[in-house]
């Protein structure tokens, strides 16, 4: 839809654009081809939609913990009772226990949902009741994997009964990243990747100190990796002649016209204008799409507020974001794909005033 509005088009930065049947088929390939790479990324990194969320969600662990420690406040009111402690006193020190564990677990439940950004004083007392422990009897490296084990091993085994943190970052959380999945600096594809030192890092407290979304460092990278991965693929095809673009095309969408993207770092002018395009629609898609599990659909009005910045910031081409809204690509598009609910009014000029296109 965005191709076509370019071509039809008058603006001097589309006058130019007047695409050959070829050029379209590339462009219609490439569209279709652009996330490919994504079949080799974890479906819970895809998905993840809460920051303990693996295979499971560990925040089930995390409050059986609580639970033992709202039991081990029964327990110390029965001993009392049991050695002969007035009875008052102890019921409502037990009530202030329980009460005060039910609040902190739902303190890090809310944080766990990664839905707001963290301030600092929710940090703080994330990090101030990690310090709080709960005490372990069993042997925590029974029936579990061999590669877990292995990762066990790089502590001493504790004596048990053993006090640990409510809130753990272990050695064995960190998972080692093979050589062989490095990509060198110097690379036939131009891939410029800051690479964390570990593959993922399930560190309790670490996940929950995520200060905005549900994504470490790490599984960020994975997610951005895909598109290393679709680059790949794409430019080992046997495409013919005609469809050469199909991998550049596919494989912008996620770089940004100040060069802070990814996978190469491009700046705008680097850039093919169809690429610039795919970014364009990708990210309208990925905004107002309702299937995510990690974040509810936006509505019209909230999705194009958020592309204005970006145009604002750099991040999207602002003369293709203006014909985006110009000619009403949004509106045909949302007309088609959306939710009636999620189509509300859209104050055009204030978005193009938003985006700095009007004075």
């Amino acid at each position: 839809m965005l191709a076509q509005a370019a071509a039809a088009s008058q603006a001097p930065a589309f006058k130019g654009y007047q695409p050959t049947e070829d050029e379209w088929e590339a462009l219609h390939i490439a569209a279709w081809l652009h996330d490919c790479g994504k079949v080799t990324t974890p479906e819970y990194v895809v998905d993840k939609a809460t920051k303990l969320e693996t295979l499971n969600d560990r925040i089930h662990e995390i409050r059986t913990r609580f639970e033992v420690l709202k039991r081990d406040a029964w327990i110390d009111y029965w001993q009392g009772v049991a050695q002969g402690a007035d009875e008052q006193p102890l019921a409502d020190l037990r009530e202030a226990s329980l009460a005060a564990l039910d609040e902190d677990f739902a303190f890090i439940a809310r944080c766990n949902l990664g839905s707001e950004a963290m301030a600092e004083e929710d940090l703080q007392r994330l990090r101030s009741l990690a310090q709080r422990t709960w005490s372990r009897t069993l042997d925590d490296r029974l029936g579990v994997s061999w590669e877990e084990n292995r990762r066990q091993a790089r502590t001493p085994a504790p004596i048990l009964p053993v006090n640990e943190p409510l809130l753990a970052d272990k050695p064995e959380h960190l998972f080692e990243r093979a050589e062989s999945e490095l990509i060198p600096a110097e690379n036939p594809w131009g891939f410029k990747l800051d690479v964390p030192r570990y593959k993922y890092n399930r560190g309790e407290l670490y996940n929950l100190s995520i200060a905005r979304g549900t994504l470490t460092r790490e599984e960020r990278y994975i997610i951005n990796h895909h598109m290393v991965q679709t680059i790949m693929m794409l430019s080992h095809l046997p495409f013919p002649g005609h469809l050469d673009s199909v991998a550049e095309i596919a494989g912008g969408h996620h770089e940004k016209m100040d060069g802070s993207g990814y996978p190469k770092r491009l700046k705008r002018e680097e850039m093919s204008l169809p690429a610039r395009m795919m970014a364009i629609a990708d990210i309208f898609e990925a905004l107002t799409a309702a299937d995510r599990p990690y974040k509810k659909a936006k509505s019209l009005s909230e999705a194009l507020n958020i592309m204005a910045t970006m145009s604002h910031e750099a991040h999207i081409d602002p003369e293709l974001f203006a014909l985006f809204i110009n000619e009403g690509v949004y509106m045909q598009y949302a007309l088609r794909f959306l939710d009636p609910q999620q189509i509300d009014s859209v104050d055009s000029a204030s978005l193009l005033h938003k985006a700095g296109l009007t004075a």
